[in-house]
């Protein structure tokens, strides 16, 4: 069992890896700006404040977890970049220091050209703030860890929304992960089993994995 601190656990990801955590027999903190917001999750689950982009939250809360995710959105695109500084600011040199698994975007995965999908020219422009966010936040992550163990989760780049949960799904590395249709789903449900595998059972150490059906 480990002990998991959830960043942006009100939100549509976030919920669903507390609550798959929390199935799972782990012990979760739920880490959120407005606690009084989020009565929708499971009843044994600790809320409390928190802030991803905060050096001094995280340093709050790192104490308590083995893993830190962060599930955060909704901000403009530094949003994940600031995060990122703070995080691994904050988790640096810490004695036993927990991993950062990051849910990231899938815009940052390459093309059949090469090239990442956000540089692409028929890249929607509405997507493309949060992508070079993103894309920051990976980069930042790949660059600057300095002994932080980190694992960046992109999700498919389209089809991607909430479902049910199904308990099964692929993974790759830095091409999205398609089926024998060339499509690329997942439900955020099965993003969440993803993300529970691979704290109870780490592959993608200080990298960047992917998942779909």
């Amino acid at each position: 069992m480990s002990e998991i601190v959830v960043f942006g656990a009100g939100g549509t990801a976030g919920s669903r890896i507390v609550t798959e955590a929390f199935d799972r027999g782990h012990r979760v903190v739920a880490a959120v700006r407005r606690p009084e917001a989020t009565t929708y999750l499971p009843a044994g689950v600790r809320v409390v404040t928190g802030d991803a982009t905060s050096e001094r939250s995280v340093r709050e809360l790192a104490p308590l977890a083995d893993a830190l995710v962060v599930a955060i959105g909704g901000g403009d695109r530094t949003l994940w970049p600031d995060a990122t500084r703070a995080l691994l600011d904050g988790l640096r040199g810490m004695p036993a220091a927990p991993r950062v698994i990051h849910v990231g975007g899938g815009a940052t995965l390459l093309s059949p050209s090469g090239r990442r999908l956000l540089d692409e020219p028929d890249f929607p422009e509405q997507y493309r703030d949060a992508a070079e966010g993103q894309a920051e936040a990976l980069e930042l992550y790949r660059s600057h860890a300095d002994g932080v163990s980190w694992t960046y989760v992109s999700p498919p780049p389209l089809e991607f929304h909430p479902g049910v949960r199904t308990g099964r799904y692929r993974t790759g590395t830095d091409s999205p992960v398609t089926d024998a249709e060339g499509r690329c789903a997942l439900s955020y449900e099965d993003l969440a089993v993803a993300i529970i595998d691979e704290i109870e059972n780490p592959q993608f150490l200080d990298s960047r994995f992917t998942v779909a059906y």
